[in-house]
């Protein structure tokens, strides 16, 4: 018994010995659905299988509560040592405030060149300095029904006064037109900001986003309300299923694949889902929101963003913290990640007819053809002005909101983002 007792006190010694000479990072990220913990899992076990002195201790959040969550770890400076964030203005907060590691040098290793694109990295960017790693790339598209356009007689439309004439083809037959989910707000910022860019000067748009312009020009330029107008009249028109406001998007989008609408505004990362449905069986494809001849806005810019993983500034285990990263990224990994999980990684070559279908390696195809992003609206604007707007994508359609309210009460409180920084 007593040489038992030694035997064991030995172990939990030599257990405790080992224990303490593991590095631990902690890893946050927003990617909780099955398909997405099936590779991260995966990834992390294979990654502690060939360093055994890390632990990789992670976390997964959906996507709306992780907003929150990490502002609240920032606030309370417990940041995580690897975490996600959007590209644009969510992220660049962070690197303007000091809370994330200077990845510019690490990036330019031989390591990592070559592996991303420069639409990719740009986005995660804060004064020519690089704050984030990009992990993935989407864009957003009109997916259509090819059978209930044969049937109406429809052709793709190539501008957006076609467009609308679709759309009213299809509520005379009695088609709904659009499936649309609004009751996360989300939703209507990725119509109302592909609608911003095409309406609004690029310079001009993403100077107000910045809030670079000066007072007296912020948010002034006439084409934010005429975009505004345009949104909600494709709801005055009925041009979305009824009650759009009071359903979740993905019971929009299970209404889509099942037929009852022509079209439905879907993410690249969301056509995964449509094989084996009912859409797949009758036939689809899909286009690009067409330009607005006319309009002032860039009309080659595709709504979407790279996403990605930063580190924080106060990291102890910032050279183990981007090994990980490298790993997860590397091109093995990137295309194991897109077999897994249907997302379209950002390193290059990743996403072929072998990874993924050939819808989605032609949706980044036509996304490598636009001029660039027109990023996420609520992740692109500053936090405050961008929840004028998340309530306001569903004010317009109630009628409980008009465009020139909206854009007044987003000029206001820009002034004050603007003052106070």
């Amino acid at each position: 018994m007593t040489r038992l007792l030694a035997a064991t006190a030995l172990g939990l010694i030599a257990s405790s010995a080992w224990a303490q000479d593991q590095t631990t990072i902690s890893f946050l990220h927003k990617y909780p659905e099955p398909e997405s913990m099936a590779f991260f899992n995966a990834a992390v076990e294979a990654y502690e299988a060939q360093n055994p002195d890390i632990d990789i201790v992670m976390e997964a959040v959906a996507d709306e509560p992780y907003k929150d969550k990490i502002r609240v770890l920032m606030a309370s400076d417990q940041v995580p040592d690897i975490f996600f964030s959007w590209s644009g203005e969510f992220g660049r907060k962070f690197a303007r405030d000091g809370r994330t590691y200077d990845l510019t040098d690490a990036l330019a290793g031989p390591e990592w060149e070559g592996r991303f694109s420069e639409a990719a990295l740009d986005p995660l960017r804060f004064e020519g300095r690089q704050f984030g790693v990009p992990t993935n790339v989407n864009a957003k598209y009109m997916v259509y029904s090819t059978e209930i356009f044969a049937e109406n007689g429809i052709e793709v439309p190539q501008t957006f006064d076609e467009f609308l004439a679709i759309l009213q083809t299809l509520e005379d037959a009695g088609v709904t037109p659009i499936a649309y989910g609004n009751q996360g707000p989300w939703a209507a910022t990725h119509y109302i900001g592909d609608l911003f860019a095409k309406y609004v000067p690029n310079d001009v748009r993403i100077a107000d986003y910045q809030l670079l312009a000066a007072p007296e020009d912020l948010y002034t330029h006439p084409g934010y309300v005429q975009a505004l107008q345009v949104y909600k009249d494709l709801g005055d028109a009925g041009f979305f299923n009824r009650g759009a406001n009071a359903l979740p998007h993905a019971a929009a989008r299970g209404s889509f694949l099942a037929g009852r609408a022509a079209m439905m505004y879907l993410e690249l990362v969301e056509f995964y889902m449509i094989p084996g449905s009912d859409l797949d069986t009758s036939g689809w494809s899909f286009f690009a929101i067409p330009p607005v001849e006319g309009a002032e806005g860039n009309q080659n810019l595709l709504t979407g963003a790279p996403e990605g993983f930063l580190l924080s500034a106060d990291t102890e285990v910032a050279e183990e913290a981007l090994a990980f990263i490298n790993f997860l990224t590397s091109p093995d990994m990137a295309a194991d990640y897109v077999r897994t999980t249907g997302m379209t990684s950002a390193a290059i070559g990743s996403v072929t007819t072998e990874t993924a279908s050939e819808e989605v390696v032609a949706g980044l195809e036509r996304l490598e053809e636009a001029d660039g992003m027109a990023l996420w609206l609520d992740t692109d604007m500053d936090t405050q002005s961008a929840n004028v707007i998340l309530a306001a994508g569903q004010g317009l359609l109630s009628d409980d909101a008009t465009p020139e309210g909206v854009m007044a009460d987003v000029r206001q409180t820009a002034l004050e983002v603007q003052a106070s920084r």
